[in-house]
């Protein structure tokens, strides 16, 4: 398979392949190779997360039942330090797994059991997020006490004596940036699904899990009625009256 936006750069991207299933291990660790990634493997959640804090890894493809911890455990351990990318895998077809997975923090997710050439498609996906974010002009967004850096993909509270990094996903990240963009403005659910989720995760309703996640983590800083539900259209970043 093998995009061609990649043919020259991916050869230097790590992907850490998190799998207690040889078999399945296997398949996604050559296909990885085949289209010219580095894999390093790891079968269990707590060997994961060492190898996570040691080496430079450009993302994550992880399954969610591990021995010793499992995914869900060591996704959030991840989040706790870094914003690698994650690709969850994930054996239950249920719809309630994928929201738990994009809640958590996860960038996407695969259904097991899965074609190889799907984990290289969503693989280039997320990897083509990450780069273009991390490749644009620095530019520093602010409103009211929130600071948003686009280059190093950094969102912190700025008080009087303090400035304090939020620990967000990329969604999250990419929900904050484009609502901050444009303050006051009402965004439908399906303008922040197309522009701040997944490919392919094509639920509505997943955005008001991302919403509800990321407002919480702002109310946890003090920040309260940021994120404002208009009914049956969508949100809006900020209350008309303070313009």
């Amino acid at each position: 398979m093998g995009n061609n936006f990649f043919s020259s750069a991916q050869v230097s991207k790590q992907i850490l392949v998190v799998e207690d299933d040889y078999d399945i291990g296997d398949i996604v660790d050559n296909y990885l190779k085949k289209n010219g990634f580095q894999v390093v493997r790891a079968t269990n959640g707590k060997q994961a997360i060492e190898i996570h804090a040691k080496q430079h890894i450009d993302l994550v493809i992880l399954d969610v039942k591990l021995p010793i911890l499992n995914g869900w455990e060591v996704l959030n351990h991840i989040r706790q330090s870094k914003q690698t990318p994650v690709i969850m895998l994930t054996a239950l077809d249920q719809e309630i797994d994928k929201v738990t997975a994009l809640r958590i923090g996860a960038d996407d997710f695969v259904v097991k059991p899965f074609n190889p050439n799907e984990i290289i498609a969503r693989v280039e996906a997320v990897l083509r997020r990450s780069m273009f974010s991390s490749q644009s002009k620095a530019q520093i967004i602010t409103f009211r006490s929130i600071e948003i850096n686009t280059e190093t993909l950094s969102v912190y509270i700025v008080e009087e004596n303090s400035k304090i990094l939020l620990n967000l996903t990329l969604t999250e990240f990419k929900i904050i940036t484009l609502m901050s963009q444009a303050p006051y403005k009402v965004f439908t659910r399906s303008e922040l699904m197309n522009h701040c989720l997944p490919d392919g995760d094509a639920l509505e309703r997943t955005v008001d899990s991302h919403i509800s996640k990321l407002r919480r983590k702002l109310e946890d800083h003090h920040q309260t009625n940021l994120l404002i539900n208009v009914r049956g259209v969508g949100y809006r970043l900020g209350q008309n009256d303070e313009k």
